[in-house]
């Protein structure tokens, strides 16, 4: 499978091999769901928290006599049928989002959806990427020869002076193949893999 080239200035330079296992694979719709879904499931932190009837603050007195009102009758004020009541079956926070996913469907999902980026040309590699000093406008300037304004840099060397210089793009994330999950492959509108990079995604995914 070739892979477009792209130079400093966005434009194609060439192409490079990259090998069919991982980005000639057939897009798998119900398998990627599956695998962003758990990702996203497994990142959750269990912190909502609701009260039962015995932790809400209210009286115990009964409301009101138990006959000749013509109402129905009440016991307590902290009934879940009231407003204001506890919750019958309350969210606890050691609640347990997470969702199995072995690694021979993760490295699948991941090799359907680098195949599908690369169908769509959304995917693309580049020589080298790295600034001079640690500006945020000298990452944005480079970024906009790229023709989109939300990216993602994979590199394979991630030094302190681009780290520094595109931490507060929000539309922009450059991180190393290790962190590359597949919510991020999927958010981005472009995604872009220096050298080095793809070939730590080859032998990381083949």
């Amino acid at each position: 499978m070739e892979i477009t080239v792209l130079n400093s200035s966005g434009q194609a330079s060439g192409s490079v091999q990259a090998t069919d296992v991982i980005f000639n694979r057939e897009f798998n719709e119900p398998l990627v769901h599956q695998v962003v879904v758990a990702y996203q499931a497994n990142a959750r932190s269990a912190n909502r928290a609701q009260k039962d009837r015995s932790e809400v603050s209210k009286s115990t007195k009964k409301p009101w006599r138990q006959k000749g009102t013509g109402r129905a009758r009440a016991g307590r004020a902290s009934s879940p049928l009231w407003r204001g009541g506890g919750k019958v079956f309350p969210n606890k926070p050691d609640e347990n989002f997470t969702q199995k996913l072995n690694k021979k469907m993760y490295r699948a999902g991941m090799q359907a959806i680098l195949s599908q980026l690369v169908r769509e040309k959304r995917l693309a590699v580049v020589e080298s990427f790295d600034v001079e000093a640690p500006k945020t406008k000298l990452v944005a300037d480079k970024v906009k020869a790229f023709g989109s304004d939300s990216i993602l840099l994979v590199t394979d060397q991630l030094s302190e002076t681009l780290y520094l210089a595109s931490r507060n793009l929000q539309s922009i994330a450059v991180i190393e193949p290790e962190d590359v999950d597949p919510v991020s492959l999927v958010y981005f509108d472009k995604i872009l893999l220096t050298k080095g990079a793809l070939g730590r995604f080859e032998e990381m995914y083949a």
